[in-house]
């Protein structure tokens, strides 16, 4: 019961923006967003698609360690377990990538972890899909960005008025 109650909690814990930045840059459109199934059977989109051309380097968006750098289902896919996430961690997925890393690799924030594999990819354009799970449980992955990396275009500062 004390288990099942710290993982119910865990869950229900608001997201804070850690990541420092996008899984491949500069920052790229937004093809298809998270768009969380009613049931944990049913359709749905369990991450988003970021558009990028095959060989992109896609890199880590937190610190973490490597959970996993393979094959699924014959596309290439990396998942790294973030650091400091709680419990259980939060855990990023990225695919189809060609991996650089290994599992059980420390990566850095912006740390290369392959790149965007030219095949595998579920969009009509080349993507990259970048999901986000605490345990079963899938969340936005754009929720670990801050808002200023959300924003579109450049900042600019404006004169100051006496």
């Amino acid at each position: 019961m004390h288990v099942r109650l710290i993982l119910t909690l865990a869950l229900l814990l608001p997201l804070v923006p850690i990541a420092t930045t996008w899984p491949v840059t500069p920052r790229p459109p937004v093809l298809r967003g998270w768009e969380p199934p009613p049931t944990p059977y049913a359709r749905g989109h369990r991450g988003v698609d970021l558009r990028a051309a095959p060989g992109t380097p896609v890199r880590a968006v937190a610190p973490g360690r490597v959970a996993y750098a393979g094959l699924v289902a014959g596309r290439g896919v990396i998942s790294v377990e973030l650091r400091d996430t709680g419990h259980p961690p939060l855990r990023t997925t990225y695919e189809p990538v060609i991996p650089t890393v290994r599992k059980g690799d420390e990566v850095a924030p912006g740390q290369q972890l392959g790149t965007l594999s030219p095949t595998g990819s579920h969009c009509a354009t080349p993507c990259l899909h970048w999901g986000l799970r605490r345990a079963r449980e899938y969340l936005n992955p754009l929720t670990l960005l801050p808002p200023h990396l959300l924003r579109r275009g450049t900042s600019r500062l404006l004169p100051v008025r006496p």
